[in-house]
């Protein structure tokens, strides 16, 4: 059987190209996939314990098994731009992936209403150094779809979790400069405690499994940032063994503020 291979982040730069055709076995697992690119990318292997996997863009184990047709995708430790375009805003207008500025003051005066006693605003904006060097720029990419679905469900979680009344999270792609908004959370409540609760645990989750990433640009060269492990669930870590050495910089990481 045929399935589709996606690589994003540092994964797509070790394949050298994007996306991958790939013939298995009948029964085939994800564990398959990637034991077959370990040997073609032996690169992989020095941090493979710390990637996701994903079926049709759904988070799955190593141990699901595969149809022919299936789109899979190898996820180096996330956080955010693809060229391919998406809706700006999902139909629930909870979530939105953009290619323009964020526009904070708009979506902060569209979400407030009356009964609200706090609106509170997260901003994840690109700082000018890291790792002790000035940087440039930085560069979003995602895997769009997924990443989007991923936004809007985290956002019902909050929604159904937290004593809120609404939410709005927006994360920008592509080039981004000096000081421009990467990501937006705005939480609105009743209460400040519960918005500020809520708000919290958002972006800290958003930053763990929304398959986003950056590549920061310094002057005398680029890389993708370090991004925080995948939560255990996600992660392909049980099919290797402990004594596999990890990279001194994971592939991928958050916006420069998270």
């Amino acid at each position: 059987m045929q399935v589709r291979i996606l690589f994003f982040g540092v994964l797509k730069e070790f394949a050298g190209r994007d996306t991958d055709s790939l013939s298995l076995p009948d029964e085939s697992t994800l564990a398959d996939v990637l034991s077959h690119y370990q040997k073609s990318m032996p690169q992989l292997r020095s941090f493979a314990s710390s990637i996701a996997m994903s079926i049709n863009q759904e988070y799955a184990g190593p141990e699901s098994r595969l149809k022919a047709g299936d789109e899979v995708a190898l996820l180096p430790p996330v956080s955010g731009g693809s060229g391919r375009e998406v809706e700006p805003v999902s139909p629930s207008h909870s979530a939105s992936i953009i290619h323009d500025k964020i526009n904070t003051d708009q979506i902060l005066e569209e979400i407030k209403r009356g009964e609200d006693g706090a609106a509170v605003v997260f901003e994840g904006i690109v700082r000018n150094h890291s790792r002790g060097r000035r940087t440039l720029y930085l560069d979003y990419e995602a895997y769009e779809e997924m990443a989007l679905k991923q936004m809007e469900a985290l956002a019902a979680q909050t929604l159904a979790q937290f004593e809120i009344r609404d939410v709005r999270v927006v994360h920008r792609l592509g080039r981004l400069q000096i000081g421009e908004t990467s990501v937006l959370i705005v939480v609105a409540s009743a209460h400040r405690a519960a918005a500020f609760d809520a708000c919290r645990w958002l972006i800290d989750t958003l930053k763990r499994t929304v398959p986003i990433w950056k590549k920061e640009y310094f002057e005398d060269g680029a890389v993708w940032a370090a991004g925080e492990p995948f939560p255990a669930e996600l992660s392909s870590a049980k099919l290797f063994p402990a004594k596999l050495p990890q990279a001194s910089g994971s592939p991928a990481g958050g916006p420069a503020s998270k």
